[in-house]
């Protein structure tokens, strides 16, 4: 791999390190609201870390406490918390069952009471009870999954198809106090749809929801259709919220730290929602514009950009949206001297599998042909998890404690 790989490391795992919810949380919980009882729930892939830095300015004052998270995410046993692990991305029954538990809580509170409510994301999949059947829950996501739409548009669905989703939760846990502490994993910090907002009002319309299933012709059973018609709560007075990290972040540490290692920054957005494969062409086509320009660059350049591409699946590969950025950038890159792209998902998990992403040089192309792999090909598969294993070009961090969409850099030496 490139000799700026070094670079893109310490890159990575200063960004990683920042965006870790524990400080965060614990300045929030300087603002907690008085109340005479203290409850906790903490949902998401950064579940169990938000709740032990919570957990921690709480002491023997929680009564209770809740944490749903993915499997493999919890690190151990929280003071008076029960821990569930679940499913993600599609949801399984101890989803439902976590979320049971969840409801059960909200019954119990008073108007005394306060739930400190940890949101961050994959709370779709990991909190959920619904009227709807489980397999026609998993069936639903696995299409919205499939279906190249963006995180927004899949939570205007998913929240009408819920009964904690899109600020039910919250209305249920009243007349008691919600203190929501969020990690954004959706563009624009959109609080209606991080983990599909169970603690903040509906900021979206049956006719939206409709619009989007008619545009990607979606096939819902006669009762998933009639709930789309559902009115959701447009007012919440017993929650405060506060957003605590989000992508803008997690693009700051990474950009300082490559100040430190001499680069000249270029942040080209925050906020990238196309497809992944075309995100890979446009900065592998960007860095074949640097190389050939007259003469060697002034200085290293580090192009930085946040988000969260989409993936239209048609294959039956394995792979992310992360690894097909990288994947699709490795024939642009072919030939070219000190440089370098890598994308990962902050959680450490890129799609349906164990890496955070991918890493590509110049040398990449030549490298996957010789393994037998064309991108092309590989890409119509989704499939680039193989092809990129082959040559040691995966990001594998594990589960990280925090989930603040990704990353993606382009380094030119």
């Amino acid at each position: 791999m490139s000799n700026l790989r070094p670079d893109g490391q310490a890159m990575l795992a200063r960004a990683l390190e920042d965006a870790k919810p524990g400080p965060a949380v614990r300045k929030a919980m300087e603002d907690l609201p008085k109340a005479k009882r203290y409850y906790l729930l903490s949902i998401g892939k950064a579940g169990w870390a938000m709740a032990e830095a919570a957990c921690a300015c709480l002491g023997d004052r929680l009564a209770e406490g809740l944490v749903i998270t993915k499997y493999d995410h919890s690190q151990g046993p929280l003071p008076a918390c029960r821990i569930f692990e679940a499913g993600h991305p599609v949801l399984d029954q101890n989803s439902l069952d976590a979320t049971a538990e969840a409801l059960a809580l909200a019954d119990r509170l008073e108007e005394d009471d306060c739930l400190i409510f940890l949101i961050s994301g994959g709370g779709s999949a990991l909190f959920e009870h619904s009227d709807l059947g489980l397999e026609e829950l998993q069936e639903i996501n696995q299409a919205l999954l499939s279906s190249g739409m963006d995180i927004v548009k899949m939570n205007t669905l998913r929240k009408r198809f819920s009964q904690v989703k899109g600020g039910q939760f919250a209305h249920r846990a009243a007349p008691a106090h919600i203190y929501a502490l969020v990690l954004s994993d959706v563009l624009g910090d959109r609080l209606d749809s991080i983990a599909s907002g169970p603690a903040y009002p509906d900021d979206t319309s049956k006719e939206e929801a409709l619009a989007i299933v008619e545009d990607y012709e979606l096939k819902l059973s006669d009762q998933a259709l009639a709930m789309l018609h559902k009115d959701l709560p447009q007012k919440l007075d017993n929650v405060t919220t506060k957003i605590i990290g989000s992508v803008g972040g997690l693009i700051a540490s990474a950009q300082e730290e490559a100040k430190k290692l001499g680069y000249q920054t270029i942040v080209l957005s925050d906020r990238v929602d196309i497809e992944a494969r075309d995100l890979g062409q446009f900065l592998g086509g960007l860095a074949q514009t640097q190389a050939s320009r007259p003469g060697k660059l002034a200085s290293k350049i580090a192009y930085i950009l946040g988000g969260e591409t989409v993936v239209t699946l048609k294959g039956k590969g394995k792979g992310g949206r992360n690894q097909e950025i990288a994947l699709a950038a490795a024939p642009y890159l072919a030939g070219l001297d000190s440089c370098l792209l890598f994308s990962v998902g902050s959680d450490g998990t890129d799609g349906p599998t164990d890496a955070a992403g991918g890493w590509v040089d110049g040398e990449s192309l030549a490298k996957l042909q010789a393994a037998g792999y064309e991108p092309a090909e590989v890409l119509k598969n989704n499939d680039a998890y193989h092809a990129l294993a082959s040559i040691g070009g995966l990001i594998m961090t594990g589960p990280t404690g925090t989930n603040v969409n990704d990353l993606t850099c382009l380094l030119l030496g």
